[in-house]
């Protein structure tokens, strides 16, 4: 007897018991022979046919609508393998599971969803998986102009009416992160998160802006509901810069590793070992954080955050020119003005203050390119002016920054801006409070350093740079080379008794 339908069994299997995954059980309707989707009668009396026979579908859709494979089942046969997915497939696919796409594959999406928009301007789910992958893109390039093409296209697909697709909601947090609006990324994000608690795009971008507005609390709740939803590596990789902005190190280094060792795709692993080689640079290792790097641009040779973290550890290393020629890939990759601050710094260590200048005019001109673009720079501004400009310009910029993204890392810069500006009383409580609620790294404990030597406090300013130093010896070819004279000059601590 066949235990599910109380009939007499025929001792053949003509498909799986349980439904494929999604799919609800429901009864097997009676269906004529012959049509797509009927049970095959019993073998003793099937008729003999000529020709091909006919196939039932059985697979399910990839998770973002306007793309799926579906999988087949041959009658008297195994499940045959789905069809190899298109790039623009992988692209779908990597953004349902919440992993970061291929650039080409990116590229490949871009492209066929600009050509059904064109072919239906009303088609909204269209527009919002278009609008999706080009703010990827945009986070990832960096280039202006990427943006507001992105902001176009999410706000075309809301304005089509009806409930608003997630996919738009959350392209529109993945720009405003991207733009360092912090704010928006958080108020977007809710919205996306509200609308589809169980997809992971919204859990991602929040992980990145919670930190931004100083709330390491919502962190902490999107990491944990993350790891619910989509245990495993793209919920290791947020779990990983959460831990380091907690200062946690070694949950942060465990975490990431586990990520990288799990990811499923190239660009998922990229992204993994991106992250590993920053925080081995964090920590002074120069050497793992180098290995780190290129394992990253094996798996995604476009991957800029690991080109740039590649002249940084090649720098450290003292092979200052190869970390120069790795600096202009980087910066040819992704125009970041980050990006020619630190090879200026570079420059203006070794001597060549000329060629520094013209990196630190083109930090500017691609900060203003960016601006117009919507995207906020004063951070990096802020840092350029402080050191190499204006500081009351930079005073100015990050008081800014610190009233719209409260946190260690804008506290800390307004800290150092206040310091370079000559008002180092006013700079201390900010840089205390970074070095105390910030991730336990190098730069803010010497900016520390720098501001209690200026405020004649000798122990302490031993003690901060001495720290930096411990944390990471080579954390700037600029700065670590000026806090190792400054502590030379305040020379070993006295041991004996204190004056009367």
């Amino acid at each position: 007897m066949d235990r599910e339908t109380g009939r007499p069994g025929t001792g053949l299997r003509t498909g799986p018991r349980t439904p494929p995954a999604g799919v609800a059980r429901a009864p097997r309707p009676r269906l004529a022979q012959g049509v797509p989707g009927a049970p095959p009668p019993p073998a003793a009396r099937r008729p003999r046919r000529r020709g091909p026979r006919l196939s039932a579908a059985v697979g399910v859709g990839l998770l973002l609508a306007g793309g799926g494979v579906v999988a087949v089942d041959r009658l008297g046969q195994d499940r045959a393998a789905p069809a190899p997915l298109t790039p623009a497939g992988r692209a779908l696919a990597a953004a349902g599971a919440g992993r970061p796409a291929a650039l080409a594959d990116l590229a490949a999406l871009i492209g066929e969803r600009r050509e059904r928009v064109r072919r239906a301007p009303a088609d909204r789910a269209s527009w919002a998986v278009l609008g999706a992958a080009l703010a990827e893109r945009a986070a990832r390039s960096g280039a202006p102009g990427a943006y507001t093409e992105a902001e176009r296209a999410l706000q075309r697909a809301l304005a089509q009416g009806g409930t608003p697709d997630v996919r738009a909601l959350t392209g529109l947090a993945v720009l405003a992160a991207a733009r360092q609006d912090w704010a928006g990324a958080v108020r977007w994000g809710e919205a996306a998160r509200d609308r589809a608690p169980g997809r992971v795009g919204a859990y991602r971008v929040l992980l990145e802006a919670y930190p931004g507005t100083g709330d390491a609390e919502g962190a902490d709740r999107a990491l944990e509901r993350l790891r619910k939803v989509r245990p495993g590596p793209v919920a290791e990789v947020a779990a990983a810069w959460v831990h380091r902005e907690r200062g946690w190190r070694e949950d942060a280094e465990a975490t990431v590793y586990d990520a990288a060792a799990g990811a499923a795709t190239p660009a998922e692993r990229a992204a993994a070992l991106s992250r590993a080689g920053d925080l081995a640079w964090e920590r002074g290792e120069a050497e793992t954080a180098l290995a780190r790097y290129e394992g990253a641009l094996r798996a995604e040779p476009e991957h800029d955050g690991a080109a740039a973290g590649r002249a940084r550890a090649l720098a450290g290393l003292g092979r200052s020119e190869e970390a120069l020629t790795v600096w202009a890939r980087a910066r040819a990759a992704a125009p970041r003005p980050g990006y020619a601050v630190e090879s200026g710094e570079l420059l203006l260590a070794l001597g060549r203050s000329a060629e520094a200048a013209d990196h630190f005019a083109l930090a500017r001109h691609q900060a203003a390119a960016l601006a117009r673009d919507g995207v906020r720079q004063e951070p990096v501004l802020g840092r350029l002016e402080a050191d190499h400009g204006d500081p009351a310009e930079a005073v100015r910029l990050l008081t800014e920054e610190h009233r719209r993204h409260p946190g260690p890392a804008a506290s800390g810069a307004l800290g150092w801006a206040l310091h370079k500006a000559g008002r180092s009383a006013e700079a201390l409580p900010r840089l205390r409070a970074a070095v105390k609620d910030g991730p336990n790294t190098a730069r803010p404990a010497y900016h520390l350093g720098m501001v209690h030597l200026a405020l004649g406090e000798r122990s302490a300013a031993r003690r901060q740079l001495t720290r930096a130093l411990r944390l990471a010896p080579q954390f700037s070819p600029l700065h670590a080379e000026r806090a190792r004279r400054e502590l030379a000059a305040l020379g070993e601590p006295a041991w004996g008794p204190p004056p009367a």
